[in-house]
């Protein structure tokens, strides 16, 4: 098959490295031009500091970063987005605008009414939202959105659960590693040898996204899940997963048993269409007391999977587990490459 052209916006930070390396070899989608600041734009791509393992791809070292602005990427069609927020906001209107298809890990649009946040393995029927954005907007293109890293993880979880028994309340704390803080991340001095229990935004980013995500497109837009979330998010000293202690209230009561086989069983339209990313299973359930743990299961399903454990009763509500994700690959730029997928498999990218 003839491959789709793409474009990386933020190609030179710890996201962007991520959706290069990550489509280097995609067997849909080449990489067609690096976009970057104006400090940036001119040099090879080799010329900036690459952060992840193993090194830098072949195919991209010798390409000229470009402005990040609609006419520098004439040729391509997708556009995978890893601008900061200050910038995301108007740059990807004007992306979308152009025609082109934007796929972002930013967050200023994420809960725009008429913009899909989507997980492929949760609410693959909200890109029904998309001819409703064009028509609103009068855009030839989209602009499509993944969710806040943590919240990715933990809708993931969320689903089979939700879908199954109902979900009243969830009560949730996360330890974020510290490449979620980008690169060169939290100080050595603030984070060695401490927790720190404040991360800007974060918390009603796991309190509110997750609603949208389990929400019910009903033909004009999203209708929001109606249960609480109640979050606490702290940075501890990991490099890469997030791992989050979550205890919820179910409608229908259940144990842990059918719970975990509730988990354990789940697929979705990505595993039903065999796409490149999609792992299978997508949730991964480890029956160890003391598992998942951040450095031995943050790589399972090639960073794509949810991984939970530690499913038992909950005193206070019903029931209570530990997951984890990795934050850079599924909660970040291959949560948008999957979605770039799932809508090229449907016809949306022309």
């Amino acid at each position: 098959m003839t491959k789709i052209k793409v474009g990386i916006l933020g190609a030179t930070g710890a996201v962007g490295q991520r959706f290069v390396q990550l489509l280097a070899d995609h067997p849909w989608f080449e990489i067609a031009a690096l976009g970057a600041s104006d400090r940036s734009a001119g040099m090879a791509y080799r010329e900036r500091r690459w952060v992840l393992q193993p090194d830098m791809p072949a195919a991209v070292r010798d390409m000229r970063l470009v402005l990040g602005e609609p006419q520098s990427f004439a040729g391509c069609q997708v556009i995978f987005s890893a601008t900061p927020n200050d910038v995301a906001e108007r740059v990807e209107a004007e992306f979308a605008a152009a025609g082109y298809y934007v796929f972002t890990n930013a967050g200023p649009h994420r809960m725009d009414a008429d913009v899909p946040l989507m997980i492929t393995d949760v609410n693959p029927e909200h890109a029904a939202l998309l001819p409703i954005q064009q028509a609103q907007r009068g855009w030839s293109g989209f602009i499509v959105a993944n969710a806040n890293c943590t919240a990715t993880h933990l809708t993931s979880a969320l689903k089979p659960l939700h879908d199954a028994f109902g979900l009243e309340k969830v009560f949730v704390v996360s330890m974020q590693a510290v490449s979620g803080a980008g690169y060169p991340g939290v100080s050595t001095m603030d984070i060695s040898d401490n927790v720190i229990p404040y991360i800007g935004n974060e918390e009603p980013k796991l309190e509110e996204e997750p609603l949208k995500m389990l929400g019910r497109f009903d033909g004009q837009g999203v209708v929001f899940a109606d249960f609480a979330v109640s979050a606490h998010c702290n940075r501890v000293a990991t490099l890469d997963g997030h791992l989050e202690c979550v205890s919820v209230a179910l409608r229908t009561k259940a144990t842990p048993e059918e719970a975990a086989e509730a988990l354990r069983s789940y697929r979705s339209l990505p595993q039903a269409l065999g796409l490149p990313s999609a792992p299978d299973p997508c949730i991964v359930v480890r029956d160890e007391p003391d598992r998942p743990q951040v450095r031995l299961d943050r790589m399972t399903g090639a960073g794509m999977t949810t991984v939970v454990g530690r499913i038992r009763r909950d005193p206070i509500l019903d029931l209570k587990f530990v997951l984890l994700g990795h934050n850079t690959v599924r909660g970040a730029a291959g949560g948008s490459v999957l979605n770039a997928e799932l809508l090229s498999k449907q016809g949306y990218i022309r």
